[in-house]
């Protein structure tokens, strides 16, 4: 039987119970994510189903081993390019409404009045996990693949498909932390004893868990939109955001700015009504979208990883260890030249086999780079002055390998040889 609008990268299964399936299958990919048509249609679906009559909706994936893996960062970084390209008067507006799509998708879904649950087999990452979220119960498989997580800080972002806002509300600020900032997963039982999970089922029984409690009739609102409802934590979520954001900055000095953004998502948007705390949300990712930090990540952790492992399956090229190798030297992390280079090295975020204490200082919290912003130092020059050698010996190296290859080589220098990811290597970010 036909149902809903015409989809192509959903499929829609209408039951005997006229429960309709949302089977978020994209074709010719092993993997789902979250690509520009599939944030445009499961807007289309949310706005069919708030006048359709169909008792409820099970969501769930068409492939084997994941729900979804999150954003499509290929297409985000062709964004970024579109942004970057405006007015900078323009930048916040255009970011906001390209980015806060699916946000916006995802918040008529849940306020479609039909009830909306949510069967994970599988990765529920990124915006898969905040897909999740937006369902008023969700299944979980009890699977060693079936986990929930939002590893955008891992890539320099933050989740902006109102991940900041459903989590902490679901399972409290202490809990919710982990997560976003670090990359921590749940699954199983724990999942459930947060609160993320109401339901943990044997493998193979979440659709069919998922449909039961579809078909028992219950309240489709989420718990953010019933009447008098406020987070139990909003009264101190500053005290608790300000110790964390302590902590935060004296492990990163300021480098990386995506934590710094999360804990501000959460502490500005939590006690703010729902709708409200979206847009805020959005509002800080667009400010740090235009950033070259997550660019840079992006650039190395992501898709320099994909480009290595394609390396590996088809030989290493030689020259990518040979070019690693040489802006490694000319850089010279481990140097014998004296602590204040040491020192320096340190405070720039590179990884060192003999650390030095380095306090914190306050001044470059809000630093946009450090070898920008802070003061300079004897220690600071010589660093300035083995970067500009590193750059030399990587620009040799360019016209010598593709793109795949630089990227390979660049996510080599940041994983092994102890370059700053925010910085994001040589060969094809550089430090422009």
């Amino acid at each position: 039987m036909t149902v809903g609008p015409v989809l192509k990268q959903f499929r829609l299964e209408l039951t005997e119970q006229h429960v309709v399936h949302l089977i978020f299958d994209m074709p010719g990919r092993t993997m789902n994510v979250f690509s520009n048509a599939a944030i445009e249609e499961l807007g289309l679906f949310a706005d069919w189903l708030k006048q359709s009559d169909v008792a409820g909706v099970v969501i769930r994936s068409g492939k084997s081993i994941a729900f979804c893996a999150g954003a499509d960062l290929a297409e985000l970084e062709t964004a970024y390019d579109m942004i970057m390209a405006a007015a900078p008067a323009d930048r916040d507006r255009l970011a906001f409404n390209h980015f806060f799509r699916l946000s916006h998708g995802l918040r008529k879904l849940e306020t479609a009045g039909k009830p909306v649950a949510v069967a994970i087999a599988g990765l529920a990452l990124g915006g898969g996990c905040e897909f999740a979220l937006a369902a008023h119960h969700r299944v979980l498989a009890d699977h060693p693949q079936a986990t929930f997580g939002l590893p955008e800080s891992l890539v320099g972002l933050l989740p902006g498909g109102g991940g900041t806002q459903r989590l902490p509300r679901l399972i409290g600020i202490e809990a919710a932390l982990p997560v976003l900032l670090d990359g921590a997963r749940l699954k199983g039982q724990e999942a459930v004893s947060a609160g993320l999970a109401h339901e943990l089922t044997a493998p193979g029984e979440e659709v069919a868990a998922a449909e039961r409690w579809v078909l028992s009739r219950p309240l489709a609102a989420q718990p953010w939109d019933r009447l008098a409802w406020h987070a139990s934590d909003a009264p101190r979520v500053s005290v608790e955001i300000a110790e964390k954001r302590s902590k935060m900055l004296a492990e990163t000095l300021g480098h990386y700015p995506a934590p710094t953004a999360i804990l501000d998502c959460v502490e500005q948007g939590l006690p703010q009504d729902f709708d409200t705390a979206i847009r805020t949300e959005m509002q800080i990712f667009a400010k740090l979208i235009q950033r070259r930090e997550p660019r840079n990540m992006i650039r190395t952790l992501f898709l320099g990883r994909l480009d290595h492992e394609r390396q590996k399956k088809v030989g290493m090229n030689p020259k990518i260890a040979a070019a690693v190798a040489e802006v490694s030297k000319a850089v010279g992390v481990q140097s014998e030249c004296g602590k204040e280079l040491v020192e320096a090295f340190a405070r720039a975020g590179f990884r060192v086999e003999r650390p030095c204490k380095v306090e914190f200082d306050g001044r470059i919290a809000g630093a946009v780079y450090w070898h920008d912003d802070e003061p300079r130092t004897w220690g600071k020059e010589l660093l300035r002055a083995r970067l500009a050698d590193a750059e030399i010996a990587a620009a040799s190296w360019r016209t010598q390998l593709d793109d795949s290859e630089r990227r390979a080589a660049d996510y080599v220098l940041v994983t092994q040889a102890g370059f700053p990811a925010y910085l994001g290597g040589l060969f094809a970010a550089g430090l422009s």
